[in-house]
């Protein structure tokens, strides 16, 4: 039997408890997932800004797109993320701006930064891509730390398993939305936990390779726009396998196809066709 704030990650033999969702400062209530998006947020610019630096451009660039971008990267992310799951605020349309309680997707968030970076390239007369070539990289240590507000929040989490990660969580302590049928039918007679995919985590590490590679290999991109090509090339890729386990995913209307995995496979697509275009022009 688990307590509700308790998480483990037993063939880790880690057993956490008394793991909080929050924490107060003079009666207000604050929630860690806000404090580590905030933090992920900071660290993200200070890559982008030395990666601008390192190859000969202004790394205030940065600093003051991200006076716009990071409002409309935010708003994004909760309009994309409230159109796929209407159901669940249609009945109190205010509870979307209710951020404390999560519910933000990162394609959405990445589309309202694209629209913004865009803008301000396009009025500053910038390189757009020479830009978002360094945002990416801010944006992959923005992903590999934000998703641990998923942890304390108790959710982005897949179905069963028993591999060496395998999470367990008590269940009065995740949305009951997020147990899946098929989770359900794991739960063991006289527990009160589900041992589950630790997915936020999956994403993380995939993300942190991703960023290890393209830090190294940015200095030695043939065109502008390629390490941004490249970002979400990878982020798609990972995004497609992990979104497959998961047990919250967005789907299309009324159907069973989910958004996050077409969006994947199209941004693969759109990446990988101009990094080939590209690198032949090069070429040739």
């Amino acid at each position: 039997m688990m307590v509700a704030k308790d998480i483990a990650f037993p063939n880790l033999h880690i057993y956490l408890t008394d793991v909080p969702k929050s924490f107060s400062v003079f009666g207000f209530e604050i929630a860690f997932y806000g404090v580590i998006i905030a933090v992920g947020i900071l660290l993200g610019l200070c890559v982008a800004a030395a990666d601008q630096k390192r190859h000969g451009l202004d790394p205030n660039t940065i600093w003051d797109v991200a006076l716009y971008g990071i409002p409309a990267g935010i708003i994004g992310a909760r309009i994309y993320y409230v159109i796929f799951y209407w159901e669940s605020y249609r009945d109190n349309p205010l509870s979307m701006f209710n951020l404390r309680a999560g519910g933000l997707a990162i394609y959405g968030g990445v589309l309202g930064a694209i629209l913004t970076v865009l803008i301000y390239t396009r009025i500053k007369k910038l390189s757009f891509f020479a830009t978002f070539d360094s945002i990416s990289l801010g944006f992959l240590v923005g992903q590999i730390i934000g998703r641990w507000g998923n942890f304390f929040n108790r959710e982005v989490f897949g179905g069963y398993c028993d591999n060496l990660l395998a999470m367990r969580l008590p269940i009065e302590a995740v949305r009951a939305r997020d147990i899946s049928p098929s989770l359900q039918a794991t739960i063991i007679e006289g527990t009160n936990y589900i041992q589950v995919h630790p997915t936020f985590l999956y994403e993380g590490l995939w993300n942190l390779a991703a960023l290890a590679f393209l830090w190294f290999y940015s200095p030695k991109k043939k065109f502008n726009g390629e390490i941004f090509c490249l970002y979400i090339a990878l982020y798609g890729v990972g995004r497609l396998w992990i979104e497959y386990i998961r047990t919250d995913r967005l789907y299309i209307g009324n159907t069973n196809i989910p958004v996050s995995m077409v969006v994947s496979v199209a941004m693969i697509l759109v990446a990988m066709t101009i990094t080939i275009i590209q690198r032949r022009k090069i070429k040739e």
